[in-house]
């Protein structure tokens, strides 16, 4: 039950930075830099609270990597930009299934074989990535489609490069404190440009601070209470869950083109890790 709670928690909260981002960047009440540079800070100072807070001395010990943070702070940037022009279920949808698919090609890349039944999985799901993008009336940006997908290439690398972490929670914190210097530069360049309103910045400090910093922790808790494919299935539902809130929360509507591309998409990736589940069961039973 444990485990439940906290992967619905850690769903929510994933699925609630692409609603606070929409509904910061589409009403105008933040830049999406400033939303950036304020969510970032805000990760930085919970995830220190609750390092300081759950964790001795001498169990903190540095942790992280540059290449680790850049790559989150490419996501978180590029994040921003795309939700400038993107609803939040479509958004959500580009985002998770460039995740899925950079793992799957790194994987492919790494020497992994695919079975006939994951190719036609890789596929659909590309197919359905040109459905969406396709020229039309309810084609969403192509700026914000190639940002966002930008941001998922850039998280798929960042959870990759998290891998084998021994602990989760610091180097988690290490590599937000090392966006600081990446963050700097960013307002730097964009000062002049800025515009807040109190709703934006406040939009901005739950995305970092309780969707991102307190979601990722709750998030690596449920991981340690479920398998590589139970984690990888559920994370199909943020998409669902995002289009939803985007109905729910910022009036958005669903279309036939988001419907039937995210059975395409969220179906062709659940068919590859099926598939590759299934081949591992396989061979395994076999030794």
């Amino acid at each position: 039950m444990k485990t439940v709670l906290y992967t619905a928690l850690a769903l929510l909260a994933f699925a609630g930075n692409s609603i606070l981002c929409r509904l910061a960047l589409g009403a105008d009440a933040i830049d999406a830099a400033s939303f950036t540079a304020i969510r970032l800070l805000s990760g930085i100072i919970v995830l220190a609270t609750i390092m300081k807070m759950t964790q001795s001395k001498s169990t903190i010990t540095s942790g992280g990597s540059w290449k680790a943070s850049f790559m989150l702070f490419l996501y978180a940037v590029t994040f921003s930009y795309a939700y400038v022009s993107l609803e939040t279920g479509i958004g959500a949808l580009i985002l998770f299934g460039s995740v899925q698919i950079t793992m799957i090609l790194v994987g492919l890349l790494s020497g992994s074989r695919f079975h006939y039944f994951e190719w036609l999985g890789v596929l659909v799901a590309f197919a359905g990535f040109v459905y969406l993008v396709m020229p039309g009336v309810t084609a969403p940006s192509l700026i914000g489609f190639i940002l966002m997908s930008i941001a998922g290439i850039a998280w798929g690398f960042y959870t990759l490069a998290g891998k084998g972490s021994v602990n989760p929670l610091c180097d988690t914190s290490s590599n937000f404190l090392r966006t600081l210097p990446l963050v700097i530069v960013l307002v730097a360049v964009t000062f002049q440009h800025s515009t807040m309103s109190q709703k934006g910045i406040l939009l901005a400090v739950l995305s970092g601070g309780i969707a991102s910093g307190i979601g990722y922790t709750i998030w690596y808790a449920a991981l340690g209470g479920l398998s590589a494919i139970q984690a990888a299935v559920v994370q199909l539902l943020v998409p669902v869950i995002a289009a939803v809130g985007g109905v729910v929360f910022a009036d958005e509507h669903f279309s036939f083109r988001l419907v039937l591309s995210s059975l395409m998409i969220l179906g062709g990736i659940l068919a590859v890790v099926l598939g590759k589940y299934y081949s591992e069961q396989k061979a395994s039973s076999k030794t």
